[in-house]
């Protein structure tokens, strides 16, 4: 397998390092990772040890991480519905909640009340073990019907 061509990956990708919250490394990076290069084989080529690869890809998918969360929040901000789910609620009580907070809001919700208690378990993290709500979530719908769950 010949290594591939950086540029060619990023562009294809609409990488814009003015517009992006990676460096150009950290996109160099995840593009090789992304086509199953290891990162010693990627050192190897960029000319640096694994272990700054490794770090570069880290901090890469750290930043990745704040980003959506920042989208998620701007999201939350404008999203009709809004709904605190507190710590101690069983999960299995959650898709009501949503459901009626949907209804006086006049936003449909196209999941069924298992996927919703799957989306939010998921997305909750250790907030939610088994069928506990751990630690206070918040659970927004936007006009779209697009369920984001956040701490």
């Amino acid at each position: 397998m010949s290594f591939p061509n950086v540029d060619d990956l990023l562009d294809r990708a609409g990488f814009d390092a003015e517009e992006s919250v990676l460096t150009r490394r950290q996109a160099e990076v995840l593009a090789l990772r992304e086509q199953d290069i290891q990162q010693a084989t990627i050192a190897e080529e960029l000319g640096t040890s694994r272990a700054n690869v490794s770090s570069i890809e880290a901090s890469a998918r750290q930043n990745i991480a704040k980003a959506r969360e920042t989208v998620a929040f701007a999201d939350a901000l404008s999203a009709p519905v809004q709904l605190t789910v507190e710590a101690g609620t069983d999960l299995y009580d959650v898709p009501n909640r949503v459901y009626s907070a949907c209804d006086d809001a006049g936003v449909k919700v196209n999941r069924t009340a298992p996927e919703l208690m799957k989306l939010v378990g998921d997305a909750a993290g250790d907030a939610v073990h088994g069928r506990e709500v751990r630690r206070d979530i918040t659970v927004t719908v936007t006009t779209d019907g697009t369920v984001q769950v956040r701490e």
